[in-house]
């Protein structure tokens, strides 16, 4: 039987020495896995280091379906949740949380025009929210991964040494391999850290898991720390929030169609600048993992934005403050009789405003932030307009995205309803008058004498170029 540890004598590779011998022969023979492992973020257990390379070799050389190893991303995902220990959801917990987000429910009654859901709470552990999320990442984030990847896979075909070209002959796709699956494994690190941060299913303002509503009671405690707010209090909180999330994505049915089709048509519009990742590929040794991962890390194969793309992101930002900025006035206004509202407001708002940890790799990965900058200048739009107009007319604002509130409305809240009020009757008048052109309304008399100021008659005349026309 093949141990695997290398012998003191060296007459016997350990499986991962062996493995990167496979791939790139006797340069193979500079790649140390306790590196490899440690740029990716892996156990340090030599026996599971063996287990997960040799499953990668079997991949790469089975081939991949596309340039991102989503397997692969999955798979370190489910690893990077459950790393320091994900305790699975007990039914005392289960049941909380049940209990929260049925109250939660009957608290928004009153606040908004949108009906409970009739969704079933959900209580999930880390990888049950990776799970359940995993999708709608794989479609925010394939355009841009494939982008990044295939910069990566360019950026390392032409590092390689000549010597080493030669001797990987038709080796080129299975460096593509590689390089799809050292981005799958980032990308897969990242959600799993994420899996850590996010209390619910629309922690960031986004339906990740459509048609489910769902708290993290690991994390929804974790939040709760160090706050001085009784833990039913936190939990009630998040829960609203949740509840309100679900209400607004599910009665408004094209809201996250919306989101996610910005965020697929920025992601789709990145080009990759190839003078700046030829600088960055001098920076890279393709035998060095760690080089790799610092690439990674450091987001240096994103090119700079194009204005289309930052007209792109405003406009995002813009939908996703409006969100949030609902949903913060909504929870504010249904858990008036929670002591300790204002503190758990204040607290999610910093939060959302900030990120954590994970949502910047994410950033740093993907080039792209999921932040509504302006969350108070929404939420202060939306109070005003509740005041102004009622629940049912603030709510109704959602029937259609060109009725929503602009940049513009953010800065000058007060004046929303003016300029609302003046493209209605713009809007209006062109109905009226394509209403009365459709039933015959306009005749010779009221129409005038034509376009060019003369009769009818004169029409051939004018338009082949006569004297009317040079008469001008």
């Amino acid at each position: 039987m093949t141990s695997n540890r290398p012998n003191d004598d060296g007459d016997q590779q350990d499986p991962l020495s062996e493995m990167f011998a496979k791939l790139f022969g006797g340069q193979g023979a500079g790649m140390d896995p306790a590196e490899i492992a440690k740029a990716a973020g892996l156990p340090a257990d030599p026996n599971m280091l063996a287990q997960m390379f040799q499953q990668v070799q079997a991949m790469m050389s089975a081939g991949n379906e596309g340039p991102v190893n989503w397997k692969l991303a999955h798979e370190n995902a489910r690893r990077a949740a459950a790393a320091d220990g994900d305790p699975s959801v007990g039914a005392a917990e289960a049941r909380e949380v049940d209990e929260a987000l049925r109250l939660a429910e009957l608290w928004l009654d009153p606040v908004t025009d949108f009906a409970a859901t009739g969704l079933l709470g959900k209580a999930w552990a880390r990888a049950e929210w990776v799970e359940a999320t995993l999708p709608t990442w794989k479609r925010m984030t394939e355009p841009v991964a494939n982008s990044v990847a295939f910069a990566l896979t360019s950026a390392l075909t032409e590092q390689v040494p000549e010597e080493m070209k030669q001797m990987m002959g038709g080796a080129r796709s299975m460096l593509q391999n590689m390089g799809g699956a050292l981005f799958g494994m980032q990308l897969g690190q990242a959600v799993g850290a994420l899996s850590k941060e996010v209390v619910s299913s629309t922690d960031i303002g986004i339906p990740l898991a459509p048609g489910k509503m769902a708290l993290l009671p690991a994390n929804v405690k974790a939040f709760g720390e160090g706050l001085n707010v009784p833990a039913q209090d936190v939990l009630l909180f998040l829960a609203v929030r949740e509840a309100c999330h679900a209400r607004l994505f599910t009665h408004v049915p094209w809201l996250g169609a919306h989101l996610l089709g910005a965020i697929e048509g920025y992601a789709r519009g990145i080009h990759i600048d190839m003078s700046r990742i030829e600088e960055a590929a001098r920076e890279i040794d393709p035998t060095n993992p760690q080089s790799l991962q610092e690439a990674l890390s450091q987001g240096v194969f994103m090119p700079a934005r194009t204005p289309a793309q930052d007209a792109a992101l405003a406009q995002l930002e813009t939908v996703l403050a409006l969100v949030e900025g609902w949903v913060d006035e909504l929870t504010a206004a249904a858990t008036t009789n929670l002591p300790s509202a204002g503190a758990l407001r204040e607290m999610v708002r910093r939060r959302r405003a900030t990120g954590g940890p994970a949502e910047h790799a994410f950033a740093a990965l993907v080039g792209l932030e999921l932040r509504p900058r302006r969350l108070r200048e929404a939420a202060a739009l939306w109070a005003a307009l509740g005041e102004e107009r009622g629940i049912a007319g603030r709510d109704a604002i959602w029937q259609h995205p060109d009725l929503l509130p602009t940049p513009e409305d953010l800065d000058d809240p007060a004046g929303f309803s003016k300029r609302r009020r003046q493209v209605e009757a713009k809007d209006a008048e062109v109905d009226e008058a394509l209403q009365k052109l459709l039933a015959g309304g306009f005749d010779e008399t009221e129409s005038g004498p034509g376009p060019q100021g003369g009769a009818q008659g004169d029409t051939p005349e004018t338009d082949d170029g006569g004297p009317d026309r040079e008469g001008r």
